[in-house]
């Protein structure tokens, strides 16, 4: 049994940066504990699986640990594999997840654009683990699925060396942290060993959550974010309601087959 196997750097335009996913499209769904077994065989953040569903394609998403309700990057990753092996004349490639509903994937210029929901976070009382854990004390902290900690400076969130098992000890599932840009709008690092991630390298959803905190605070809708982890990537967001695009680029770095047992 062959399954096309596509590697794709996201959030980057060079290879060897931004997010690295797999994407499987398939015929037909596999079971679960064998695309499960997949992704913690690729070992990435994320690989994603899409099958054909009328006029979009489902799709679901699984760590090297468990499944997820939304993925920014390997959406990203899936959207360019359509365009260049599946739909090449397309614009616009439309997926529907069992979690997050219906999410796109548009052509601007060079960039791929994701049209995902807004999650504004609220404002909340930081647990008393989260400074110890992230080994600095945020000016203030918030909450969606993660929790938001917000800092002064890009240095500060630079500098971060968060400990691991404080992180698992944390009542929500990661912490996203975040300051002003020194050249962009504003910075951010996501740390999720809950997931199986020690720390995400360039993470579409949350800045479903970014985004809109950061539209209040600087007062547009328009922002441009870097992710400052070791490998680093640059999204471009725009608020939209309660909707929220998130642009980057993609590059294809792997193209092969899965082998498995009939």
């Amino acid at each position: 049994m062959k399954i096309p196997l596509y590697q794709v750097d996201a959030f980057t335009d060079r290879p060897f940066a931004g997010n690295p996913a797999a994407v499987c499209p398939l015929p037909r769904w596999l079971p679960d504990v064998t695309m499960q077994a997949i992704a913690a065989e690729n070992n990435l953040a994320e690989t994603a699986f899409f099958v054909p569903d009328a006029d979009a394609y489902a799709l679901r998403w699984f760590t090297p640990v468990q499944e997820v309700e939304l993925c920014g990057h390997a959406t990203l990753a899936s959207g360019l594999v359509v365009f260049r092996f599946l739909q090449p004349d397309a614009r616009t490639v439309r997926f529907r997840s069992p979690h997050s509903g219906l999410l796109s994937v548009d052509r601007d210029g060079d960039l791929l654009v994701l049209d995902f929901p807004a999650r504004p976070p609220q404002p909340c009382a930081p647990p008393p683990e989260l400074a110890e854990a992230l080994g600095q004390t945020p000016r203030a902290v918030f909450q969606d699925r993660d929790y938001l900690a917000v800092f002064e400076r890009e240095e500060d969130v630079r500098a971060l060396r968060p400990d691991r098992n404080g992180l698992l000890r944390l009542p929500l599932q990661g912490v996203v942290a975040t300051a002003p840009g020194r050249d962009c709008d504003f910075v951010s690092r996501y740390f999720v060993p809950s997931a199986g991630i020690d720390e995400d390298p360039v993470t579409g959803s949350t800045h479903c959550m970014l985004a809109p905190y950061w539209s209040s605070r600087l007062g547009r809708a328009r922002l441009h974010a870097r992710q400052v982890s070791a490998r680093g990537g640059d999204l471009y967001c725009e608020l939209r309601g309660e909707r929220v695009r998130i642009g980057g680029r993609a590059v294809l770095v792997i193209e092969g087959q899965l082998a498995l047992p009939d």
